[in-house]
């Protein structure tokens, strides 16, 4: 099936990440918002023209191509717009029973032939297939942040997703310019399986007195090759999402090396998130 028209729902990072790169890669692009008013339209529309401008002025996009993208671009508050979308895609909070609610909805709305894809980073694209008679179109597409910029998308497998819907989002992941991997649907998949419990480690190092949230960066950066460091890519996924990830790898595996680090725990229960917050590991108010 051909993938013309995608419907993203959720206008966090992650939506709005997906909404200009589906723009840009020259599909219709519907946002969708719980609210949606001129002024939130008009917020988003400034923050992709600063995006389009810089790359024009680099050579990354011509002018015309900057207008046309933005053409392509609308929002929504109703969630009954993704009707005539070929391809929904989530991208709200890391919690199954949101999911669940909103893919039964989806199912309900959609066309038959609609694929309904699932951003989630550890949740198991089986079990949210299961609340929809279409199983076999259900699938999970995991960008990472920001999406613009990194170049990869795990594709997932549910139990039941067909080939023909793997394939299909194969496709438009290469329209998007990622390089996609497939993984089967066990939670964590691949990336996170790596990743979370690597920064969860250098929380518990911070929080036994180690090392310093410097040092420890430090380390992972030249002692590793890392970009950044693991306290600093926690801030950047949010510590909230790191809390739901761990919580979720531990039920599902029951494996002790899962257990969230304590001191992340509580950072969240203080509302020090990260980047998004403002505080995090470090202090983004300062900067």
């Amino acid at each position: 099936m051909a993938i013309k028209k995608i419907f993203i729902i959720g206008s966090g990072t992650m939506g709005s990440g997906l909404a200009q790169t589906a723009m840009t890669a020259g599909y219709d692009t519907v946002l969708r918002s719980r609210t949606v008013t001129p002024e939130v339209v008009e917020k988003n529309v400034a923050r992709f023209t600063k995006s389009f401008t810089k790359a024009v002025e680099k050579g990354r996009m011509t002018q015309e191509e900057m207008d046309a993208a933005l053409k392509r671009f609308s929002m929504t508050s109703d969630l009954k717009d993704a009707a005539d979308a070929d391809l929904v895609i989530e991208a709200v909070a890391e919690d199954m029973a949101i999911k669940a609610e909103l893919f039964s909805q989806l199912d309900e709305i959609c066309k038959p032939e609609t694929i309904l894809a699932s951003n989630t980073s550890s949740l198991s694209i089986t079990e949210i297939a299961s609340h929809t008679k279409r199983p076999e179109k259900v699938i999970g597409m995991h960008f990472f942040n920001p999406v613009p910029v990194m170049k990869l998308l795990e594709i997932v497998v549910g139990h039941v997703t067909s080939e023909e819907t793997y394939n299909t989002a194969v496709e438009v992941g290469e329209k998007l310019g990622k390089v996609t991997i497939r993984a089967i649907d066990k939670s964590g998949y691949i990336v996170n399986r790596l990743i979370d419990p690597f920064i969860n480690e250098a929380v518990f190092l911070l929080e036994e007195g180690v090392g310093t949230v410097e040092d420890i960066d430090a380390g992972a950066r030249n002692g590793l090759n890392h970009p950044m460091g693991p306290l600093e890519l926690a801030d950047l996924i949010g510590l909230d999402v790191m809390v739901a990830v761990m919580d979720t790898l531990y039920a599902e595996y029951q494996d002790p090396k899962y257990r969230c680090a304590p001191l992340m725990r509580r950072m969240v229960r203080a509302g020090h998130l990260g980047r998004k917050t403002g505080k995090g590991f470090y202090d983004y108010t300062k900067k």
